[in-house]
Formats: structure tokens, sequence, C-alpha cells
């Protein structure tokens, strides 16, 4: 196809691959025991979503929060607890769960193995509001 065949609903940016052998996870300022290493993002050329994953480590706990954007999330390892808007559910993997903007939510891993998802979010401003502790 040449360029004068591209339409408008063709992709514009240039296909990313990335190895997970090379994430750089970070610790996350919000809890104690979560790290997060960013998978794809805007500066990837991801025009819409970010992708990133997430591990909580045994004994982690997130307080309860808030994000100014939706959370769509898909459990990969480990069993650990999330609190939804006052309810609070035992995760595992090949589970997903959404979490739409503004939902106070939290999480804790009880277990002895590490927890694991891949969290997509869509491009825009995340700010983390925490709210008073579950």
């Amino acid at each position: 196809m040449s360029e004068t065949d591209a339409t408008a609903d063709e992709p514009t940016t240039t296909p990313v691959v990335k190895r997970g052998a090379d994430l750089e996870p970070s610790e996350v300022d919000a809890g104690e025991g979560m790290s997060k290493g960013v998978l794809l993002d805007d500066s990837d050329g991801a025009p819409h979503f970010a992708m990133r994953r997430f591990e909580l480590a045994p004994g982690a706990h997130v307080p309860n929060h808030t994000n100014e954007v939706e959370h769509e999330q898909y459990v990969l390892a480990g069993e650990y607890t999330v609190g939804l808007d006052g309810e609070e559910y035992t995760v595992a993997e090949g589970d997903a769960l959404l979490i739409p903007a503004g939902v106070p939510h939290w999480y804790r891993n009880d277990g002895d193995e590490p927890g694991a998802f891949i969290c997509v979010v869509p491009h825009g401003d995340d700010t983390i509001r925490v709210l008073d502790e579950e």
C-alpha cells in the first residue's frame, strides 16, 4: 500500500514491541509494597491508552483512593483483595476488573505470593486522591 492509499481509519503510529525482561518497575508512592512498570504509553506512540504492570508484594497494602480516569485491570498472578466502592472482592489469575473514574478502591495482599495485574487507563489526568483508610 502506498502512502496515498492510506485512510483516516488506519493507525498513524509505528508498531512497538517491548520485552517484559526490559521492564523497569518502580515503587508506587501511594501504597506500601506495590510496584509499577509502564509497558506502553504515549511516549511509545500509543494514542489513546497506557498499559502498566503492577505487582503487590506479600503483605502489600494500598490505601483507599480514587483516580480521575477509569482503570481496566486483568489479574496475571496471585490472589489478593480489592475494595471497590465499599465492597471487598478476592481476585485471582484470570479475573478482570473495571474501576470507573472516581470510584473509591484499595488493594491488600494477605497471601505469601505476589499478586500481579495489567492495568489499562486512558490518557489524561490520573490524579490519585487518597481517602480515609478502610
